[in-house]
This record gives C-alpha cells, structure tokens and sequence, in this order.
C-alpha cells in the first residue's frame, strides 16, 4: 500500500509516495516521467514525516545526506547503479553523463558505455531532489537533460552554492 503527501517548497508542490518502509517518488510538479497513477492515501506515515523533515532541512540550506533516509526508486538493475551513483555525489559538486558512463564501463569491464544510455537512467529518476539528478551535466558544462525543467536545475545549484557563470543551457536539447 502507497501513501502519499504533498509538501510546499520553494519550487512549488511536490508529491511524496511511500510504502510503510520506503520512499518511492518524490515528484515536481511539472516533472517529465513519472511512474504513472498510484492509490492516494494522503495519509501521512512515519517514512513520509521523515521525507519531509529531509526536504526542510535541505531547502533551509542544510546538507543532509541521501542516505539518511529508506530509499527504493523502482526501476532495471542498470538504473538502480546509476540512481546509487547519482546519491555520492557531494553537494557543490557535479559530474558528467560521460563521467558516470566510464564508471560503469569500468565496473562491467567493458570498453565503453553511451553516456545517452546515463542520460536516459538518470532521467527517469523518481526521487527528485533527493537522489541529486541535478548535480549531473553535459560535458563543458551543459546544463541539458533534467525533467523537471532547465530552470529547476539551475534553481537547485544555485541553491546549492554553484558558480552558474561556467555552466550554459544549450540551443536544443531535451528538458528545456
């Protein structure tokens, strides 16, 4: 059974499901993908109170970490690896598809991987925010790719503490 919650932020409503043990979504409100209709409780549990205090404290400016809270995004094995590496990245830090591609090359022993095939796991991300998709860039500093719109990602890193006049938003693209 899912319960399910909305919480007011700075980027507007975000919708926060659960199980009795886990998180499962944590929407934007305009967000790309999403793992489609779920049963609506809006009855508030232990885990989402948890889900909450977590959003507080990262949008008052504190760092807590992804792995303070029970997480399980559903999702292939291969999207599950690139959601884990997506959790270590450090605030005030980002990292390139291309960069993650390697890694995971580099685990599966094989010569290369596409970061397309990245940008595709990392789009479909259910857990917003927390499982930090926005701190992943283009290579050069192409801010491309985020579903819940360029200008959430930008809102995120610079909240972040991100010097934005290195990075640029792209003429075409996906997520613009």
């Amino acid at each position: 059974m899912l319960h399910s919650c909305k919480y007011k932020s700075p980027l507007g409503t975000l919708t926060l499901i659960a199980s009795n043990t886990d998180i499962k979504e944590v929407r934007l409100e305009n967000q790309r993908f999403n793992n489609g209709a779920f049963e609506s409780i809006n009855k508030a549990n232990p885990v989402l109170n948890q889900c909450e205090h977590w959003l507080t404290d990262y949008f008052e400016g504190k760092k807590p970490s992804p792995y303070e809270l029970p997480l399980a995004p559903e999702g292939s094995p291969f999207r599950k690896r690139v959601w884990e590496i997506l959790c270590e990245i450090p605030y005030g830090s980002v990292i390139t598809y291309g960069d993650i591609a390697k890694r995971i090359a580099h685990e599966r022993g094989i010569p290369k991987m596409a970061a397309q095939a990245i940008g595709g796991a990392v789009g479909h991300n259910p857990i917003s925010i927390i499982i930090p998709c926005h701190r992943v860039v283009g290579a050069g500093f192409d801010l491309t790719g985020y579903g819940g719109g360029i200008n959430t990602k930008i809102w995120l890193l610079e909240h972040e503490g991100h010097d934005m006049k290195n990075f640029y938003i792209p003429k075409k693209g996906t997520a613009l």
